[in-house]
């Protein structure tokens, strides 16, 4: 066959751009991966198709291990809650739950697939600022640690504390200054304000919810340890006062989540290796704060609810080049049969970018841009990639948080998900779409059928 003719352009070839820090991360085109955990990538395309997620259940494994010891052997009282809103995947969560975790949800239907996976509710934390008085009810029967969000909710659970004639444990969250801009005011009672200790007048007055603990999430993919530092010193604070002024005891301090994984953000210079502290720097922070700021003999139990910091890096996302053009500024682009319908968090971050095989040719400033008919759908618009012939295969990295839950049903069906075993078995944690799952809940009214004869 001849070779399409694709007309010369002028462009400038760069090996890197530089910038204060030095050259650039930007090409990645030179990696190349052949397999995930052992298993070559052509052979789970053969499988089960392209696009499709591959987790690593040795991966997801290391990592919780990893966080647990971090904190663990720095103080003596801790929890760790899967964050379910991060990857609410069957298997994921049954995997994070057999070491040990507890489920954190943040919706009547998170908490329902908690239950459905046989996570008793006394080993449920249930936040968020929207739960339905339904839920409230359920959560207080089955003995879930509710965190209430705001003052609406205190009075939800004074109702559902006359309805079932009992007194209702609870924590309240907190929202606060920690450096971290933009702040997390919308959610929980600002403390600088005076509004979280009103809150604790509110519950005091009502005489119906014993306040047992104290819950603060200061924002997501925090690069700074001393922000939990913090964090941490205004919670004990806040709670000695607590404790001495109204009687309750604080039998936990929720921090949340929030912990980066090694992915690099959009206009960040620096690789992940170096912007992104280790979770030993995050914990020594941490406990050193809590330790330093309790009082002799003290020692609530400290809770974590890690998501993207545990499962980001256990994920990947293979894609394959289904067309390539030149763009009026002379820029290449590839379509991918995956876009930002699968892959919501390239919005945010520049992927790690692997190629499946060895291609020849010099690497030039690319577009990455996804299947939907839609001039958003890019994936990464600036990439180094050598001329990538069709049917190539990208494997895009870390991917494993907040994809799987945040992606759409818009003009294509979601892929399959795989989760390769730690003795490399490889296992269909959910099925490919078809047009069943999309139209199955869809009610045709007679009059409207149309027939062509």
């Amino acid at each position: 066959m001849k070779k399409r003719y694709e007309k010369p352009v002028i462009f400038k070839l760069k090996t890197g751009l530089m910038n204060k820090f030095g050259k650039s991360t930007l090409p990645y085109g030179r990696r190349v991966r052949r397999e995930i955990d052992g298993v070559p990538i052509e052979e789970l395309v053969k499988e089960f198709g392209s696009p499709l997620f591959v987790f690593s259940e040795k991966r997801l494994r290391q990592k919780f291990r990893e966080v647990k010891n971090a904190f663990t052997l720095r103080y003596p009282n801790v929890e760790f809650s899967w964050s379910y809103k991060t990857n609410y995947l069957d298997a994921i969560c049954a995997i994070l739950h057999s070491e040990g975790e507890t489920a954190e949800v943040v919706s009547e239907f998170e908490y329902e697939k908690a239950r459905r996976l046989g996570v008793p509710g006394e080993k449920i934390i249930y936040n968020g600022p929207y739960k339905p008085i339904d839920s409230l009810r359920t959560a207080v029967k089955e003995g879930a640690r509710i965190n209430i969000d705001h003052f609406e909710e205190i009075s939800d659970l004074e109702k559902v504390a006359d309805e079932l004639g009992v007194k209702v444990k609870a924590g309240i969250r907190l929202n606060m200054d920690t450096g971290i801009y933009p702040q997390w005011s919308r959610f929980g009672f600002n403390l600088e304000n005076g509004q979280a200790l009103d809150a604790v007048k509110r519950i005091a007055a009502g005489g119906k919810i014993e306040l047992v603990g104290l819950h603060c999430h200061i924002g997501t993919f925090i690069l700074e340890p001393s922000a939990y530092e913090k964090e941490v010193k205004k919670m004990v604070e806040f709670a000695y006062r607590v404790e001495d002024e109204f009687g309750f005891k604080i039998e936990y301090i929720d921090i949340g989540g929030g912990f980066p994984s090694r992915n690099r953000l959009r206009g960040v210079y620096l690789p992940p290796e170096l912007a992104v502290p280790t979770i030993d720097e995050f914990a020594e922070r941490i406990a050193s704060a809590l330790l330093s700021s309790l009082r002799p003999g003290d020692y609530p139990k400290l809770i974590l609810e890690s998501g993207r910091a545990i499962v980001d890096e256990a994920g990947f996302l293979i894609t394959t080049v289904h067309a390539s053009k030149r763009m009026p500024d002379g820029r290449k682009a590839y379509v991918l049969d995956a876009g930002v319908n699968v892959l919501f968090t390239a919005f945010w971050y520049h992927f790690k970018i692997e190629v499946d095989k060895e291609v020849a040719g010099p690497l030039e400033p690319c577009i990455l841009y996804g299947p939907l008919c839609m001039n958003i759908d890019v994936v990464d618009d600036t990439v180094y990639l050598p001329p990538l012939p069709r049917g190539t295969r990208l494997i895009l990295s870390p991917v494993g948080a907040y994809n799987v839950t945040q992606w759409m049903q818009f003009i294509r069906y979601r892929p399959a998900v795989v989760l390769i075993g730690e003795k490399g078995e490889v296992e269909l944690i959910r099925e490919r779409e078809d047009l069943s799952d999309i139209v199955g809940r869809e009610r045709l009214p007679e009059r409207l059928r149309l027939s062509w004869e």
